[in-house]
């Protein structure tokens, strides 16, 4: 790639090999032409560049000096194309990620969105499966990177980020329970409530929180499909339990009002980004991840 003009290649080349002669062998070009553009340059610059010599040109101190800001010129013109080839890297690429039925609606979707506006020649493949399962299937090389629930230990994963999640009352925004700040499991008790059934991460904390205090949840109706229960709070059925997430697009909306559970005992979900630690991701992968960690860096 010629640095920035002819007269610049010319002059480097020139400088380098002391002869026009040479000079015009290395570059293909006409010795006259590269004469021209030489003495041009002189002109312009209104000072001698070379000493002509019976043996050659030599630089002189103005040409010395010129020569030293080319050599950085080309140093930073390299650096320069690295940094847009590790752009377009960003730019384009695929990139596969496992996430959770929770996922599919809210934050993650509205954050694709926006990177397919600035990105889009990443192509994101989102593939739905069970928390329980992500981490098998990311060993194995089904994905880049996992979003999931309570992630089990492995040895072969890392976790880059994580966020607690508050597990709480989803209720429609004109219920009793949407006035509070919080509110203490026992109120499943008093209101008819909706709650999520195994493979549903939310079972197993609801299910020992229930054991452990003696409330009897008012149950009205179970689901294993998180858009399920929601729909069924918006009908009026009942109440629902759900982490944050499960309903952030709906709170972001008024549709729903969430009242996150007082309890010592009720641990927040954790929601964790993994990878596998002996696996090399693109620059596409990377970069989505990068925001995906802003995100899970925010506070709810």
């Amino acid at each position: 790639m010629p640095v920035f003009s002819r007269f610049l290649r010319y002059f480097m080349s020139v400088a380098q090999h002391g002869s026009i002669r040479k000079a015009s062998d290395e570059l293909h070009i006409a010795a006259s032409a590269i004469d021209r553009q030489i003495l041009q340059g002189e002109r312009t610059l209104d000072t001698l560049l070379f000493e002509r010599l019976p043996s050659g040109l030599r630089l002189t101190a103005a040409g010395e000096l010129l020569l030293t800001a080319c050599s950085r010129w080309s140093r930073d013109l390299n650096t320069i194309k690295a940094q847009l080839d590790s752009l377009k890297g960003l730019r384009q690429g695929n990139v596969d990620i496992l996430i959770p039925d929770a996922l599919t609606k809210g934050f993650l979707p509205t954050l694709l969105a926006r990177l397919r506006q600035t990105h889009p020649g990443i192509l994101v493949s989102l593939h739905i499966r069970k928390s329980q399962n992500m981490g098998e299937l990311l060993v194995k090389g089904h994905a880049d990177f996992a979003l999931m629930f309570n992630p089990g230990h492995m040895k072969e994963l890392t976790v880059r980020a994580h966020k607690d999640v508050p597990l709480g009352f989803v209720v429609l925004p004109d219920h009793p329970i949407a006035a509070l700040t919080e509110g203490r499991f026992s109120l499943a008790t008093e209101y008819p409530t909706i709650i999520p059934t195994p493979p549903l991460a939310l079972w197993r904390p609801i299910g020992l929180l229930e054991a452990e205090t003696g409330v009897k949840i008012a149950t009205v109706a179970r689901a294993d499909n998180i858009q399920m229960i929601k729909s069924l709070v918006q009908e009026g059925v009942g109440i629902g339990i759900l982490s944050y997430l499960d309903a952030y697009d709906e709170i972001q909306r008024k549709q729903l009002a969430f009242v996150p559970i007082t309890n010592k005992k009720l641990l927040p979900l954790s929601l964790a980004l993994c990878v596998d630690r002996s696996r090399q991701l693109s620059a596409a992968a990377r970069f989505i991840m990068t925001e995906i960690e802003n995100f899970l860096g925010q506070k709810l």
